[in-house]
Parts: structure tokens; C-alpha cells; sequence
């Protein structure tokens, strides 16, 4: 998703028009995740995030941290928005498998 959101509305408050662009936000990222992955056990879905006022002003952020960045964009009064949302296809660390111990100092298979 590449879009320019308007942060201000003749017709509605403000903090609705920035609701309104978080909803958008988490809806895309859900239908994303919905879509098939080649191997669930050891894929997950990641995104690539850039925000900003303009295109030619955003920067890379996580995806846990866009909505922040997004209250931040607000705060510096811009008319717009800028927010690109990319899905990728990340591989899950492997879990390495180490014996456990018991109290004998013994390992449990």
C-alpha cells in the first residue's frame, strides 16, 4: 500500500480523520496476514514501512512503531501524509534444541 492521506477534513474532527487512517492501517495489515504463505511452520509475514509528510520526506520505520510515527507527522501540523506498507515474506528463527537438565545434573531426553 502506497497512499497519501489527508490529515484534515472540512466534515469531520481531526482525531477522527487520524482514527480513521489508523483503522486503514491495521485493516490492510490483516488482509495481508490472511493471504497463504508457502510454509506456515517456518514463515510469517513481515512489512517494510516508510512515513512522512511527502513522499520524498519518509523514512523506514518498524511496523510496531508506525502508529507513533504517525501521531508524530500529525504533530508537526502537515496537511498529508505519506505511508507506504510493503508485505514481505520474512523466515522464522530456528529454535535450537538444547537438553535440559534435571536436579541430578542428569540430561532429560
Amino acid at each position: 500500500m502506497k497512499k497519501i492521506f489527508k490529515l484534515a477534513d472540512s466534515k469531520k474532527h481531526e482525531d477522527r480523520v487520524l482514527e480513521s487512517i489508523k483503522h486503514n492501517i491495521r485493516k490492510y495489515a490483516k488482509r495481508e496476514k490472511k493471504k497463504n504463505l508457502p510454509d506456515k511452520a517456518t514463515m510469517y509475514w513481515g512489512f517494510d514501512c516508510k512515513i512522512g509528510a511527502t513522499k520524498e520526506q519518509a523514512k523506514t520505520v518498524e511496523y510496531a512503531e508506525l502508529i507513533k510515527a504517525l501521531d508524530t507527522v500529525k504533530s508537526t501540523e502537515a496537511s498529508e501524509v505519506y505511508i507506504e506498507i510493503l508485505a514481505k515474506i520474512v523466515d522464522k528463527p530456528l529454535k535450537s534444541e538444547e537438553p535440559v537438565e534435571n536436579e541430578d545434573n542428569n540430561i532429560a531426553p
